[in-house]
């Protein structure tokens, strides 16, 4: 079992933690996930590394506790355990020297690029971080982001903090000053990400899209995160989470994320039952 060795709320529904996990501290690299089982009983979920501590041997995960078992692992604080916890999986983001490297982080999508804009800077590259959510609670982790970042921009879709409006309107601005943008890499909501890659593309600028939240097992062996990449399918537990944003069919993964929408809501349903009842 992995002990939890920090908790912290960013907003009231996202947390951060640190958990031991010496050996994938040790080898993870940007871009990589984890699988978790909060309980025997539980399901297994895919989380990005969201930084680690290769001496101390703690891994930090943000969760959003949007389902059944991310509001379990919510329940718990320091001292608890996970019931088990495997990784690192997935393929590292490409980390080189480009030039110019724009990360685009959308809500809880900050977190997961928050280790990618470490590495690009550490690789020689000028990072902008475009951070954006819809109200400011949901900026999280800016002054991580600040110090992994040469510039930092910030967006809200209500305008409650930094710029009012979406982050393609941060990174078309960008554009029209004429800044050269030798990359992007976007993680977030699958539609901003779309409209991240579809900006992009009219401009021939290599885009980077994380595709970690349609994933299930982590193993390839479910399919549930099968996706249309440039007409062929792929696994994005295996062949990614990475991929290029100007050849991942966004619609179909939406779809996709759509399907068990109801499944969802009844868990949610029997959970509420049961806290009656105790």
């Amino acid at each position: 079992m992995n002990k939890i060795i920090e908790k912290e709320f960013l907003s009231p529904h996202v947390f951060r933690m640190k958990v031991e996990a010496p050996e994938i501290a040790k080898k993870r690299k940007a871009g990589q996930f984890i699988i978790l089982r909060v309980s025997d009983a539980g399901e297994r979920i895919p989380l990005t590394i969201a930084d680690a501590d290769p001496d101390a041997g703690w891994i930090e995960l943000v969760v959003q506790a949007v389902g059944k078992t991310t509001k379990d692992l919510s329940q718990l604080g320091p001292g608890d355990a996970l019931h088990d916890l495997a990784g690192p999986l997935g393929r590292p983001t490409h980390i080189e020297k480009r030039g110019t490297v724009v990360m685009v982080g959308g809500g809880i999508g900050i977190a997961p690029s928050h280790p990618i804009a470490q590495a690009m800077k550490a690789a020689g590259n000028h990072v902008i971080s475009i951070l954006g959510g819809r109200t400011r609670e949901l900026i999280i982790m800016e002054d991580r982001m600040r110090a992994a970042s040469d510039e930092v921009i910030i967006v809200t879709d209500d305008g409650s903090y930094g710029s009012k409006g979406l982050v393609t309107d941060a990174l078309q601005k960008l554009i029209d000053e004429g800044r050269k943008i030798d990359e992007v890499i976007a993680i977030g909501p699958p539609v901003m990400m779309k409209f991240v890659s579809l900006l992009t593309k009219k401009y021939d600028i290599p885009t980077l899209v994380s595709l970690n939240t349609i994933m299930i097992d982590g193993t390839g062996m479910c399919g549930g995160c099968r996706v249309s990449v440039g007409g062929e399918s792929k696994f994005v537990c295996v062949d990614g989470p990475e991929f290029d944003g100007h050849l991942v069919n966004f619609d179909e993964m939406m779809q996709r994320l759509s399907m068990y929408g109801d499944m969802e809501k009844e868990s949610e349903i029997g959970r509420a039952s049961c806290r009656e009842r105790v």
